[in-house]
């Protein structure tokens, strides 16, 4: 069950310039949705950020030779099958499901992006997918963001959605977007998967430089369980339909977009951490008092991948020692003696030893709490960072046990 607040936008605002449309293709089950067209309107900029796994999966290979050639005119995405470690014959068929979307829509198949997410190691049932399309591409419209959130879920329990809209002089710009992902989290550019759009106009290589940013905040500070997906992808649309193009961080509304579209990425990426599999905490891991940020990752990621912190979390022990082991083992050498640990507002850790006024009872009372924000000061400078994870319950192993029957 999710943690926290997981609604979905009282508004979702539609983006002039992209539809998107889903079909139940039977890829791994029966009766669902698990095939999205996202279509995106000539003379958008779409920036593309993939997973650094090596074993990038098939549709992650043609995705990464089409953008190199032009610009995306339709995102083609499946759920229920990774098509990853597939070999030749995946890289044939993702190419495959782009040429017969090409050959529907009077686009060629170098316009078509293609995403997948699933079982790995299974043979991607192309034909099926290919079947699904015309009954997607009939259902494309403006305001179908929720039924995609759906679509592109696996083992999700929740659509992830995020929608908000600004107005600066005059202009409104409006923010949609969708993630998913539940476990294999442990993102290196992106996560799973996730689609976000704005109308305003961005220039393209502001664009790509804005989505390198944004995602080091987000989707690249969010960890479930350390395992870095095959199909990892991030894609963000403007749409050029609001307002005049913005081609420099110097422009009077850049700051503001830029921001807004941080807070939707933040919101997908925190989501899908509260719907981490099995989870029934959502930790904030904030680390300050670094020489410099990677440092502060590299702490915050320790603490956030010690399975003998999370399942303390899932106990609601307050162990507090498991803690200071992680933040010792992140690689660099530092003064424990300047390391403060708080657990939201009680001091657990003072000067690298306990803090004379803690209690267990206050400890146990702070770990009883569904979302709970640790504090690691470590006195080396003015550096800090923010991961955000989840617990790790009997509950996580039965899923992913269980995840391919």
């Amino acid at each position: 069950m999710a943690v926290g607040d997981i609604s979905i936008p009282t508004q979702i605002f539609n983006i002039d310039g992209v539809k998107m449309g889903t079909a139940k293709a039977h890829v791994r089950y029966a009766d669902r949705r698990d095939v999205t067209v996202f279509e995106i309107v000539k003379g958008a900029c779409v920036s593309v950020v993939t997973t650094q796994n090596q074993f990038c999966a098939a549709p992650v290979q043609v995705l990464r030779q089409h953008f190199e050639q032009t610009v995306p005119e339709y995102l083609l995405i499946n759920t229920g099958n990774a098509n990853a470690a597939t070999g030749e014959d995946g890289y044939q068929r993702a190419l495959s499901t782009c040429q017969a979307l090409a050959q529907k829509t009077g686009v060629s198949a170098e316009s078509v992006l293609p995403f997948s997410t699933g079982v790995i190691g299974e043979t991607l049932p192309s034909d099926r997918i290919i079947a699904g399309l015309d009954t997607a591409l009939a259902d494309l419209a403006s305001d179908h963001w929720l039924d995609a959130a759906h679509a592109i879920c696996t083992t999700d329990t929740i659509p992830k959605l995020a929608s908000s809209s600004i107005s600066i002089d005059g202009v409104t710009y409006h923010f949609t977007g969708i993630s998913k992902g539940a476990g294999m989290i442990r993102p290196n550019m992106a996560t799973m998967l996730a689609f976000v759009a704005t109308d305003a106009a961005i220039d393209q290589k502001l664009l790509d430089d804005m989505l390198i940013k944004i995602t080091n905040t987000s989707f690249n500070r969010i960890t479930i369980d350390g395992d870095t997906s095959t199909n990892d992808c991030c894609t963000l649309i403007a749409t050029g339909k609001a307002g005049a193009l913005i081609n420099t961080t110097d422009h009077p509304h850049y700051q503001a977009i830029f921001e807004a579209l941080q807070a939707v990425f933040i919101r997908l990426a925190t989501l899908i951490v509260r719907d981490g599999e099995g989870a029934t905490k959502f930790i904030t891991i904030k680390v300050t008092g670094g020489a410099n940020t990677q440092e502060c990752a590299d702490v915050a990621y320790s603490v956030a991948h010690s399975p003998l912190v999370k399942t303390a979390f899932f106990a609601s022990d307050p162990n507090w020692g498991r803690i200071l082991a992680a933040v010792g083992k992140a690689g660099f050498e530092f003064d424990q003696s300047q390391v403060n640990v708080s657990l939201d507002e009680v001091n657990i850790c003072q000067r690298g030893g306990l803090a004379p006024e803690y209690t267990e009872a206050a400890g146990q009372a702070v770990m009883q709490r569904p979302e709970i924000t640790i504090h690691i000061e470590l006195g080396r400078g003015e550096a800090s960072d923010t991961v955000y994870t989840c617990d790790l319950s009997h509950e996580y192993v039965t899923i992913n046990a269980d995840y391919r029957s």
